[in-house]
């Protein structure tokens, strides 16, 4: 007998769909699973006649989503929603949601570790000594980090959780997002230039929109400190790769700690991954047993309220499909 619904799941970062299966029987629904690295047509074909996607970091289209007449909800694995057709969804009455708090910890904790790696040498060091070579002087000297100022691109959650950490080593946290809002945290809130010229470091926590595409282009990097170091833990695509090589290379700001690039993954072979200045991770700072977990739960949850007609969890376009 075949199950009431299916859903399909798009693609995952994790080795098995278990965690969904289970919470998507309660509501007698199956999973289907697209091959890895399914193009749109895939896709596509995968989507007909299902009642539900959900997905990761695939491209969730106007046609994909087309393709389902049925669906009822397309539920993001994640924070972000730039790789899903929001509009196109709401056009259709179809709920979106999303795990905004998931992974919180994780990602600040990421770009805590990705800022010392870099400002304490810990990353060119190891490379060094992995090749034979123990030389202190090889790096320049660094800074004391208590003497210098971070500035939080976006300050949701993950920003002023990245502030609280920072704070702790005795460092000036100051902040920029689109409402100027401090959330009560007593954070100094500045304007886009301001945090350009007067951060050592920028750590990067927005969301990717059409606002904030190529924020950090190359008027950003030319008004940054030579000295100071730029972290991205959110969206490649907030940085033009472009500008931030050309920075790298003149040596308008020292260096760059990556998490995120656009496209994924990056072509390794590009000189810019090979400079001791770059410090460059696979998208890995969300992941933790425990943040998978709750985001696996979470989003399946989700599914299946939905497709029982029960209210949910972090419907993001719940005015447009009201």
């Amino acid at each position: 007998m075949s199950a009431k619904f299916r859903v399909l799941i798009t693609d995952r970062a994790w080795p098995d769909c278990e965690v969904e299966r289970k919470e998507l029987a309660l509501v007698d629904a199956e999973v289907i699973e697209a091959p890895p690295g399914a193009d749109e047509q895939t896709l596509i074909e995968y989507a007909t006649g299902v009642d539900a996607i959900a997905t990761c970091w695939a491209p969730v289209t106007e046609a994909v989503i087309a393709a389902a007449p049925r669906c009822k909800t397309i539920a993001r694995l994640g924070i972000g929603l730039d790789n899903i057709d929001v509009k196109y969804a709401s056009s259709k009455k179809i709920p979106v949601t999303n795990v905004p708090d998931y992974c919180i910890p994780e990602v600040a904790d990421h770009a805590i570790a990705l800022m010392l790696a870099s400002l304490r040498n810990v990353a060119f060091f190891h490379h060094q000594t992995k090749q034979g070579i123990y030389d202190l002087a090889v790096a320049p000297i660094p800074h004391r980090v208590s003497t210098l100022t971070m500035g939080v691109f976006g300050f949701g959650l993950t920003g002023q959780a990245v502030a609280a950490r920072v704070r702790a080593f005795g460092m000036n946290v100051i902040a920029n997002n689109s409402s100027g809002n401090d959330y009560g945290t007593g954070t100094t809130m500045v304007s886009f230039s301001d945090l350009l010229v007067q951060s050592d470091v920028i750590s990067i926590h927005a969301p990717l929109t059409d606002a904030t595409h190529h924020q950090f282009d190359e008027s950003a990097f030319e008004q940054m400190k030579s000295t100071a170091l730029i972290i991205n833990t959110s969206r490649g695509g907030l940085i033009d790769f472009s500008a931030l090589k050309s920075a790298i290379q003149n040596e308008q700001i020292a260096g760059a700690a990556l998490d995120v690039f656009d496209p994924e993954p990056p072509d390794l072979n590009d000189p810019f991954f090979k400079d001791k200045r770059v410090i460059a991770t696979p998208h890995a700072a969300f992941i933790s047993q425990e943040s998978l977990d709750e985001l696996r739960q979470q989003a399946a949850r989700q599914v299946a309220d939905i497709l029982v007609g029960r209210e949910t969890t972090n419907v993001v376009n719940a005015t447009a499909v009201e």
